[in-house]
Order: C-alpha cells, then sequence, then structure tokens
C-alpha cells in the first residue's frame, strides 16, 4: 500500500482540526461512528481556548493509499512542537481562511516548510464568511511564497476552496458550495499532487523519534516515521544517542495509526509513522537503527526560548490549603517530567535560593500553558513576571522583537497605536477597510508586549483582534516603563466584607468579592494612582444604637474584574508574584509584611 505523509499548517482559528475531522470523516475512517466536533484536539485546554497545543497525528485510506495527517498548532508559541513533526511529512496543506488571509504564525510554520522542500497545497477555508474574498487571499498567499523566497516549483502550488465547518470543497471558487458537497476534491488533490514516501524498504532500518507518550503498561513510546528499511516486533534495535552513546533494546510492541486509534501491528514498512515501545532511555530527536549499525539521521534543531519565568513553591499563608503537591521535591520531579516532550522548554535550578527555578520558554502563552496544566494536575506554586531573555554579541545588548498584527474598529486606533510607541514599536502598515476595521502591522520588542493584550482588551472593549510571532533578536531598545498604575494591597488577614470594598472601590478597581479570603500583602485590585495603596478589606462598618438618615441604605458593590491566569501574569509588577492553586489565583507582594515592605522601600 502506497502511502503519503502530510501535515496542515494554519493560523489560529482557520479551521485545521475541523478540516481534519471532515477527511475522517468523509474516508470513513472512524467505520461508521460519529465524528466528535474538533478530535484531534484531545485535552481539556484545547478544547476550551480553541487552539492545537501538541502536535498529534491520524490516518486515512483512500483509494488504496493510506494518508497519515498531522496537525501541527497554528501558535508560534508551541513552534517546538511544529519543528520536529514537519520533518516526518513529505508536504503541507496550508489551510488559510478566506477573509483574514495568510496571518503571522502561517508565516512562521510555511517558512519551515519550505526549507524543507515541501511543494504545499493551498487550501482556502471559510468561503461562507460573510465578506471572504478567496481571490484576493490567493494573491496574498502568492505574495508570502515570494516573500520565504519559495523556488518556482513551490511557487506552483494548486488550490483548493471550501468550507471545513460546511463539509464542502472544490476546485473551482464559484462553484464552492453549489455543486460538490464532499472533500472529495481535496482527497484526490492529495494523491495527485503529494509524492509518495520516499525511502528505502530495503536497507538497514533507521527510525527517529519525533515524539513521546507513556502507557502505564508498556512504559514510554516512542513515536516518529521510519525512513528506511523494516522493522518488526521482538527484533532488537540500537538507539544513537544524543550524546554519541549507544544502547540496544528489543521491541516489544509496535502501534500504526487507525484514524485516532493506534492499532498493534506485527512489522512497519519505510515511510509510515508508527509508535515503538520498548525502549525507556530514549530523547526526542534521537535515532533507532538497526543492530550493529550507526547511521544517524540529523538531529532536530529547535528555535531557542525568549521568555523566561521562575517557578517555586506556594509559601504564601494559604500554602497547602487547595494543592495536592506542595514541595519543592514534587516541583522538580514534575518539571524534569515535562522536558522528555516539551523539547522548546528549559529549566534551571536557582544556585541562589533550593525552592525556585529558571522555566524558559517560546513565549508567555507557551509558559502559561504548562502553569495551567500543572495547576489542574493539583500543584501549587508561584510564578514570576515573564521577563525576556536578553543576547549580547560583539558587544552590543540585543532582545527579542515580534511581529505584531491588530485588527480592531477604527475608533480605538489611534489609542493603541499610542500605547504601541509607547512600548518601542514601529508601525509596518496600516490598512482600513470599508466595513470599518483597521488593520495595524507593527515590531515591538517582546518587553513591550508583556500586558499589552490586557490593555488592548479593556481599551477596544473586546473588539480587537491581535496575533504575532517571533521575529528576530535586534538591537536593544531602550527602557519600557512598567504598569502604569500601583496596586490595592490588604493590610488584614481575613475575609472581605461588602462595607469595606464599597469604601475601596473608589480607590481603583477590584479584583476580588466579598466573602473572599485574603491574607496581608495580597494584592487586591489595580489603584487609580501611581503609587500602590495598602487597605483594610475586612473592616466592619461600627454599630450603634442611634439611628441616621441613610445609616440603612444597601450597600452596592461594583462587580470585581476576574482575571484569568494570562491576564494576571501580564498584570504583576517586577516586585509580585501569582500564587496559583486548582482552585484559585491570586496576585501577592513578594514581601508580604507591610512593616518589612515599607524597610525595603526606604533602602
Amino acid at each position: 500500500m502506497e502511502i503519503r505523509n502530510i501535515t496542515i499548517i494554519a493560523h489560529v482559528d482557520h479551521g485545521k482540526t475541523t478540516l481534519v475531522d471532515g477527511l475522517l470523516s468523509q474516508a470513513g475512517a472512524m467505520g461508521g461512528k460519529e465524528v466528535s466536533e474538533r478530535m484531534m484536539d484531545s485535552m481539556d485546554l484545547e478544547k476550551e481556548r480553541g487552539i492545537t497545543i501538541k502536535a498529534k497525528n491520524a490516518s486515512i485510506e483512500y483509494k488504496g493509499t493510506k494518508i497519515n495527517i498531522i496537525d501541527t498548532p497554528g501558535h508560534a508559541d508551541f513552534g517546538g512542537e511544529v519543528e520536529r513533526v514537519l520533518s516526518m511529512a513529505d508536504t503541507s496543506l496550508l489551510l488559510v481562511d478566506a477573509l483574514d488571509g495568510p496571518m503571522p504564525q502561517t508565516r512562521f510554520v510555511l517558512d519551515k516548510s519550505l526549507r524543507l522542500g515541501h511543494k504545499p497545497i493551498l487550501v482556502i477555508n471559510k468561503i461562507d464568511r460573510e465578506f471572504a474574498d478567496p481571490h484576493r487571499v490567493h494573491d496574498q498567499a502568492f505574495d508570502l511564497f515570494d516573500d520565504l523566497h519559495a523556488t518556482a516549483e513551490q511557487h506552483d502550488f494548486p488550490v483548493v476552496y471550501c468550507s471545513a465547518k460546511q463539509g464542502y470543497a472544490s476546485l473551482d471558487a464559484e462553484k464552492a458550495g453549489k455543486e460538490d458537497n464532499d472533500f472529495i476534491p481535496i482527497l484526490d488533490l492529495i494523491l495527485s499532487h503529494v509524492p509518495p514516501a520516499d525511502v528505502d524498504e530495503t536497507g538497514p532500518f533507521q527510525f527517529q523519534v519525533m515524539n513521546l507518550d507513556y502507557d502505564d503498561y508498556m512504559g514510554r513510546l516512542s513515536i516518529g516515521r521510519i525512513f528506511r528499511g523494516t522493522v518488526s516486533k521482538n527484533q532488537t534495535v540500537t538507539i544513537l544517542h544524543l550524546d554519541g552513546t549507544k544502547e540496544n533494546f528489543k521491541i516489544s510492541k509496535i502501534f500504526g495509526f487507525q484514524a485516532m486509534n493506534r492499532v498493534e501491528v506485527e512489522s512497519a514498512v519505510a515511510g509510515d509513522i508508527v509508535a515503538l515501545a520498548g525502549a525507556e532511555n530514549i530523547n526526542i530527536g534521537e535515532t533507532i537503527v538497526q543492530e550493529g549499525n550507526s547511521d544517524n539521521r540529523e538531529p532536530i534543531t529547535v528555535d531557542e526560548p525568549t521568555v523566561s519565568m521562575y517557578f517555586m513553591i506556594n509559601d504564601s499563608p494559604f500554602s497547602g490549603k487547595e494543592g495536592t503537591f506542595v514541595t519543592t521535591r514534587q516541583l522538580r520531579d514534575r518539571l524534569k517530567k515535562e522536558l522528555l516532550t516539551n523539547v522548546a522548554l528549559r529549566v534551571e535550578e536557582d544556585p541562589q535560593r533550593q525552592d525556585r527555578f529558571k522555566v524558559s520558554g517560546r513565549g508567555d502563552l507557551h509558559l502559561s500553558v504548562l502553569v495551567e496544566t500543572l495547576r489542574r494536575e493539583g500543584f501549587e506554586l508561584q510564578v514570576s513576571r515573564p521577563e525576556v531573555i536578553m543576547k549580547e554579541e560583539n558587544g552590543q545588548k540585543l532582545e527579542p522583537f515580534e511581529i505584531v498584527i491588530i485588527d480592531l474598529p477604527e475608533e480605538y486606533s489611534g489609542t493603541v497605536i499610542n500605547e504601541l510607541n509607547r512600548r518601542k514599536g514601529t508601525m509596518q502598515t496600516m490598512e482600513t477597510s470599508i466595513h470599518g476595521t483597521t488593520r495595524i502591522e507593527y515590531h515591538v520588542p517582546t518587553r513591550g508586549m508583556i500586558g499589552f493584550r490586557s490593555f488592548l482588551i479593556s481599551e477596544s472593549r473586546g473588539s480587537a483582534a491581535i496575533n504575532s510571532r517571533f521575529l528576530e533578536y535586534n538591537e536593544y531598545a531602550g527602557p519600557i516603563p512598567g504598569r502604569i498604575n500601583g496596586a490595592l494591597i490588604s493590610m488584614e488577614n481575613g475575609v472581605t466584607v461588602p462595607f469595606a470594598l464599597f469604601n475601596i472601590q473608589e480607590r481603583g478597581v477590584l479584583f476580588v468579592d466579598s466573602g473572599f479570603p485574603v491574607y496581608a500583602g495580597m494584592v487586591l485590585g489595580e489603584c487609580a494612582r501611581e503609587n500602590d495603596l495598602e487597605v483594610n478589606p475586612c473592616k466592619e462598618k461600627k454599630l450603634t444604637n442611634m439611628r441616621a438618615s441613610g445609616s440603612d441604605e444597601a450597600v452596592k458593590i461594583v462587580p470585581p474584574r476576574k482575571l484569568s491566569l494570562e491576564q494576571s501574569l501580564e498584570f504583576i509588577d517586577e516586585d509580585e508574584l501569582v500564587e496559583v492553586t486548582p482552585k484559585s489565583l491570586r496576585i501577592r507582594k513578594k514581601i508580604l509584611n507591610p512593616v518589612d515592605r515599607k524597610r525595603a522601600a526606604k533602602k
């Protein structure tokens, strides 16, 4: 059976996972079972956020050909997933929204695909959207290929128009949805355009590990592609470790992929994507070869991290009340386990503090997803404000910059532009559509993007959409002012009461409601002024025997602003931490005691 290996490239929310659902259903891969919405987004976080975080693969059979489909993350923060799985594919489906066109993350992944020699197929999705303009998007995609220095063969890409949600595709934009009511045109195009896997089935076995999984009964599973030869169950093979050492092991089980399921097989041939069981001491990027062979594949390279945060155990007055895992040892072991599969992550132990770890990743979203994952597993921890990782070359200080594209109503553009300029951004383009939406593109230091998303949501009343990706390391842009407003800080331990909050809300915006447990040094909200303000949220109303006009009026409290994990990380300043537990998110000052904090300020 011939094999085709394809990967799907798309920006966040352009319909990539929905298209995979449709292809699985079209090819009858589910055996008559109902295909649930966004099946490839198997993690709870993926379903909640509508993004793909972990790369996954499925397979279908169509006209006697096996098609392996690899679903890649669309956000640049999860580029560590993208870079290793692209090498498993022979070509890519470039999925682009018929209204938005190519976006920053699309460019990021497509560039890596073109460098591998892929000849992509352009899929213009959501052509049923209002104001969709597939012909304009086609031209934009051609310009994108040109910007990325694609070859003449790569420029000659086929185009298919579809609506993944409605379930139809066509090679003709004018006929899409009128004549075709299925995804057959996409499947036929894959067979005609994607070449069979160019491999040597008779040579010595060679396999590269692209992903890792774990099974309670079989242990670690090595997922990757067979680049040469064949492999059988119970065969003894050799691992070529990245440090140059070798290790033999016996393959206990081989799993192929059928639809979304793993199916045990006795053997597998070159070109196929499989999972091998039996090797415990193995890492992503390492090569497995025939016993006695030493033909190593080129190691997988991953872009360096650009943002770091400090992770530490929770030592606040509320520590240990809500979490299951609260010790440094448990946090250290969990971070080491994460390093086995999260290749873009770096973890360093702080030599000055035994209970603190410096965790570096590709962006604040990359790190916040890790924090949220730990939280749901029962960990209690504290994290610091994200900081960018600086470099120094030839005596010059360099910092990471990002390409930022913002779509927002025209009336908010002036305020947003002023804020980006304040954060040392440089405008590249600005366009206003006939629909009253303005699109601005900026180059901004990554430092300037910390806290900006919260500002944008607040300023645009939630009507703006922002996308960004790493651009390059460039010359240090100079100091950027931090958070403008101070914080409202509790000076007492206890539970918040309506009477106290009613008086405090005049001083700023509250993050907590009445009946909320607090401690001294905990941040209750954002102050209306630049300085921090200590308040007593537990102060009860004094009771007397005298009645006065207005004394019995109801206390009206403005609903608090509930911060998500990402918003909390963007809000905090350098002297603050986010306390993360399975049930709560709190912001606190590093020095809890108000007296100690005043002494530190004098020093």
